[in-house]
């Protein structure tokens, strides 16, 4: 028997996953509105099972998280129409766990599409890892280039500076100075002329 596919956009399940205690979870109404329930069911579900939810599968936020979150994703303030408790959020194997407790093929069609967001997160942070290793390798291996390149570069420099010339001084020369054959202040020699113009 062909199971029919659900048309949940990918993009929806990745935007759905939160980074919380430094683990990926799903916040339980993001959950139930995939799941097609009510959050209130969801959690009710979940706590007749209990005991397939152990804290790293499911825990509850505290209050400065939950107010983190309401400020980046929105959730509803309590007391004005909104949740009363502090909201479940779910990891990779508490949603996986869902699928159990909640049983219809909505559930285990949801959790499959799920799951495989999961698994293509956690293939591009291995590649993420293996690329920021090679940079970091990459790095170390030039660490020492920078002077090199530094002094390459300042040896382009004076090679392009133009040459300083001496300048030539302008003014009369000092006859006494001339004399012995001194020059002073490094002024024109004297000059002999022949009668030849």
């Amino acid at each position: 028997m062909a199971s029919k596919q659900l048309p949940i956009p990918v993009e929806r399940i990745e935007k759905a996953i939160l980074l919380v205690r430094g683990q990926k979870v799903m916040l339980d109404t993001d959950l139930a509105e995939l799941y097609g329930v009510e959050t209130g069911a969801l959690n009710r579900a979940v706590k007749r099972n209990i005991q397939r939810f152990p804290e790293d599968f499911m825990f509850q936020l505290t209050g400065e998280e939950t107010e983190r979150l309401r400020c980046q994703t929105g959730i509803s303030k309590a007391g004005r129409g909104g949740r009363r408790y502090l909201p479940y959020v779910f990891t990779e194997q508490g949603v996986a766990m869902l699928s159990t407790v909640l049983n219809s093929e909505r559930a285990i069609q949801v959790n499959i599409a799920i799951m495989r967001v999961f698994v293509r997160l956690r293939e591009m942070m291995a590649t993420h890892k293996e690329l920021a290793f090679k940079l970091i390798e990459l790095e170390e291996r030039l660490e020492g280039h920078d002077e090199q390149i530094q002094s390459i570069f300042e040896a382009i420099r004076q090679l392009m500076a133009p040459p300083e010339r001496e300048k030539k001084k302008i003014g009369f020369v000092n006859e006494a100075a001339a004399a012995y054959g001194k020059r002073k202040g490094g002024g024109c020699r004297k000059q002999v002329c022949d009668g030849n113009i």
